[in-house]
C-alpha cells in the first residue's frame, strides 16, 4: 500500500509505495494506476491531466485551476483499487536474434560474469519477466528481474546510437530499444517484432506495466524475413 503521500511541486501529488523494487510492490502501484486512469477516462476526477507510474512510486499531475493537492490526496485515500485489470496481465513472447552481429556485449558479460555466450542465453531465455513499468522513450518497457548470475552494470561508456530493437540488460533489468536511442545497456540481441508502434492510436504499446514477457531466439534468417 501507500506509504505516504506529499506535494511535489505546485501542481503534483508524489505517492510513495516503499524503497524496495519488487513486483508485489509494483503491482500496488499498476492497480492504483489502473483504478485512477479508469474514473479519468469517466470523467468521474477532475483537473487530473497526467498519471506517471514507475517501480515504486505514482506521481499524479493536476491543473491547478481546477482543483488542488487537498483534493487530489482525499481522492487517493478514498480510492477503491481495482486489483483485477485483465488486461495488464497478459503473457507477450518475444523473438530475438543474437548472433554477433546483434549481441553487442556478450564479451564483455562473459569477463564480468564469467559465464559463455551460451551460459548467459540459456540463463536469460529460461525466464519469464515482469514488466514494471514503460519510459525512457515511447513504450520501452522495463523487465524485471534477471537472473543473478547474469546481472551487470552500464558500459561505462554509453553508446551514441543504439538500434532499434535492441534488448539490454543492466542490474536487475532488461529492456527493448523501442527506437534507435542513446543507452548503456548490456545489448545481448535484436527482435524484429514490433514493441511501439506509433500509428496504433488505440494500442501503440504491446507491452505494458503488469505483463508477463518471455523471450525465445530466433535464426538470423528468422529476423531478415519475420513477418507479423
Amino acid at each position: 500500500m501507500i506509504k505516504n503521500i506529499s506535494n511535489l511541486g505546485d501542481a503534483a501529488v508524489y505517492c510513495d509505495f516503499g524503497s524496495e523494487v519488487n513486483e508485489k510492490i509494483n503491482l500496488n502501484v499498476i492497480n492504483y494506476f489502473n483504478s485512477l486512469s479508469k474514473l479519468v477516462e469517466e470523467r468521474k476526477i477532475n483537473g487530473i491531466n497526467n498519471i506517471t507510474p514507475s517501480y515504486n512510486k505514482l506521481i499524479i499531475s493536476f491543473d491547478l485551476s481546477v482543483t488542488n493537492y487537498t483534493e487530489i490526496k482525499k481522492i487517493i485515500l478514498n480510492l477503491n483499487v481495482n486489483k483485477d485489470f485483465k488486461n495488464n496481465y497478459k503473457k507477450i513472447e518475444i523473438p530475438i536474434c543474437c548472433d554477433d552481429e546483434f549481441g553487442l556485449d556478450f564479451d564483455r558479460l562473459s569477463n564480468k560474469t564469467k559465464l559463455s555466450k551460451e551460459e548467459i542465453l540459456e540463463l536469460y531465455l529460461n525466464k519469464e519477466y515482469f514488466c514494471y513499468m514503460t519510459g525512457f522513450i515511447a513504450g520501452m518497457p522495463f523487465l524485471g528481474d534477471i537472473n543473478k548470475d547474469i546481472r551487470c552494470d552500464r558500459l561505462e561508456t554509453p553508446r551514441v546510437k543504439v538500434p532499434k530493437g535492441s534488448v539490454g540488460i543492466t542490474e536487475q533489468f532488461s529492456n527493448i530499444y523501442t527506437f534507435e536511442s542513446p543507452g548503456g545497456w548490456n545489448v545481448i540481441g535484436n527482435t524484429p517484432k514490433k514493441i511501439f508502434d506509433q500509428l496504433n492510436l488505440e494500442e501503440p504499446v504491446l507491452i505494458k506495466p503488469g505483463n508477463k514477457v518471455s523471450f525465445y531466439q530466433i535464426s538470423k534468417e528468422e529476423f531478415l524475413y519475420w513477418n507479423e
